[in-house]
C-alpha cells in the first residue's frame, strides 16, 4: 500500500495538491483528512468524491503532517488501499443513544470482516467516550482494536465535525473499518505524564462532572492544591489556564492510569465539566506538567511497538490531545519529531478533544492527555 500526504491553506490549493500527487499514475481511493474548521470540508469532500475517494475526514484544533505543526490548515493522507480492505460507517446520535450506534458498529465490522480494527472520530461527544468504547466492543467483541479521536474546533469548544462522502454531524461517529487479516493494524495510547502529590478521591462526581474532591468544591481544590492563579474575568475557559497543565490521573490497580481534562468549570458549584466521565469513589493523582521525560517516555513505548509488533509501517496516524499542545508548548514539535521517526513514514495528524486506544497496560478506552 501506498501512501502520500499533501497540505494547503486553501481549498483551490488543495485540489491541485491532489492532481499533482496522482500525476504519477497513483490512484488513491482513500483520504483522511484533518482541517480546520474554519477551513471549508464541504468544498474539499466534493472535490475528492468526484474523484471516487472515500472521504474519513474530522475538524481539528491544530494539525500536523510529517512532523510539522499546522493551524488553520487543511491536512490530507493519500491512501491506495484495496477498496475490499475497507468500510466507512457513519452513524449520528439522536433518536439512537451513541452507545447504540457504537454497538451497530461493532455488529457491522463483525459482519463484513473477520478480524477488523475501527478508527473512529467522532463530533461533540465528550459523555460519550466510554460509551463508544463499550459500544463497539459489545457488538464485536472484547479482543478487538480502536484507536482515534474527537474532532476539535480550533478550541472554540462549540460543535467539532466528523464527515465523510455526502454526511457529516457535529454529533457523528464515523468509523473506518479495516480488514486486518489483510492490513496489519497497531498502535498504542501513551502519555508520558508523571503523577505529584497524594491520592485523593473523587467524593461526589456525575458522569463528566467532578463536584468535590476529598468533600471539597473541585475546583477549589484543584486551584489552591497546585498553588495557580485562575482569573475568573479572562473570559478563558480553565482548560487554557489551568487544567492543561496538571490534569487528573484516573489510579486503577493493575492497569496504567487515564487521564481526564477539565474543559470547563462552574463558577457558581464550583464544579468541574471533564473531557470525560469521572466516576464517583474513583481515586486520582494531579500531574506534574510535563517535560523532556514525557517525550522519552513516549517514544520509548512507540520503539517498543516497533520491535515487537510492526518493524516497518506504510502510514503513520496520530491523534494527540489539544491540551498536550497547550501544555507542552514548543516541546510539541519534538514529540512529533521524535514520533515520526521511529518508522520514518508518511504521517498524518490532528489535535483532538479526547482519544480512543489501548495502553501498554490496559483495555481499550477513552483517553484525555494522551497520544
Amino acid at each position: 500500500m501506498i501512501s502520500k500526504t499533501i497540505k494547503a491553506k486553501s481549498t483551490e490549493t488543495i485540489s491541485k495538491e491532489i492532481v499533482n500527487a496522482t500525476t504519477d499514475g497513483f490512484n488513491p481511493t482513500l483520504a483522511i483528512v484533518f482541517l480546520s474548521i474554519k477551513q471549508d470540508w464541504k468544498a474539499i469532500t466534493k472535490e475528492l468524491d468526484k474523484r471516487d475517494i472515500a472521504v474519513f475526514g474530522a475538524t481539528t484544533s491544530g494539525e500536523f503532517i510529517d512532523g510539522d505543526i499546522e493551524e488553520g490548515s487543511i491536512t490530507i493522507m493519500l491512501l491506495n488501499m484495496n477498496l475490499k480492505y475497507f468500510k466507512l460507517k457513519f452513524l449520528e446520535t439522536g433518536e439512537q443513544s451513541t452507545y447504540e450506534n457504537a454497538k451497530q458498529m461493532g455488529i457491522e465490522g463483525k459482519n463484513t470482516y473477520t478480524n477488523p480494527a475501527f478508527i473512529i472520530a467522532t463530533g461533540w461527544l465528550s459523555n460519550d467516550g466510554e460509551h463508544i468504547v463499550e459500544g463497539i466492543t459489545e457488538g464485536f467483541g472484547s479482543d478487538v482494536t480502536i484507536f482515534g479521536g474527537m474532532a476539535g474546533d480550533d478550541l472554540a469548544l462549540e460543535g467539532p465535525i466528523v464527515f465523510t462522502n455526502k454526511k457529516s454531524s457535529d454529533k457523528g461517529l464515523l468509523g473506518l473499518i479495516i480488514d486486518e487479516d489483510k492490513i496489519e493494524i497497531n498502535g498504542i495510547a501513551t502519555c508520558g505524564w508523571k503523577a505529584i502529590g497524594t491520592t485523593k478521591t473523587i467524593t461526589k462526581s456525575e458522569e463528566n462532572i467532578v463536584y468535590t474532591i476529598d468533600d471539597k468544591p473541585a475546583l477549589d481544590t484543584i486551584i489552591k492544591y497546585l498553588g495557580v492563579d485562575y482569573d475568573f474575568n479572562s473570559g478563558k475557559e480553565i482548560v487554557t489556564q489551568v487544567s492543561a497543565y496538571y490534569p487528573l490521573q484516573m489510579e486503577r490497580e493493575g492497569v496504567a492510569p487515564v487521564m481526564r481534562t477539565a474543559m470547563f468549570a462552574n463558577r457558581e458549584d464550583r464544579s468541574l465539566i471533564c473531557a470525560g466521565n469521572v466516576s464517583q469513589g474513583s481515586k486520582i493523582k494531579f500531574s506534574l506538567p510535563p517535560d523532556f521525560d514525557a517525550i522519552e517516555k513516549v517514544v520509548e513505548e512507540c520503539n517498543e511497538l516497533k520491535t515487537e509488533k510492526q518493524p516497518e509501517a506504510d502510514a503513520i496516524i496520530m491523534f494527540s490531545c489539544v491540551s498536550r499542545h497547550l501544555s507542552f508548548g514548543v516541546l510539541i514539535q519534538e514529540e512529533i519529531e521524535q514520533v515520526k521517526e521511529v518508522w520514518n513514514a508518511p504521517m498524518i495528524d490532528f489535535f483532538t478533544y479526547g482519544e480512543f486506544g489501548k495502553s501498554k497496560i490496559g483495555n481499550n478506552e477513552f483517553h484525555n492527555n494522551a497520544c
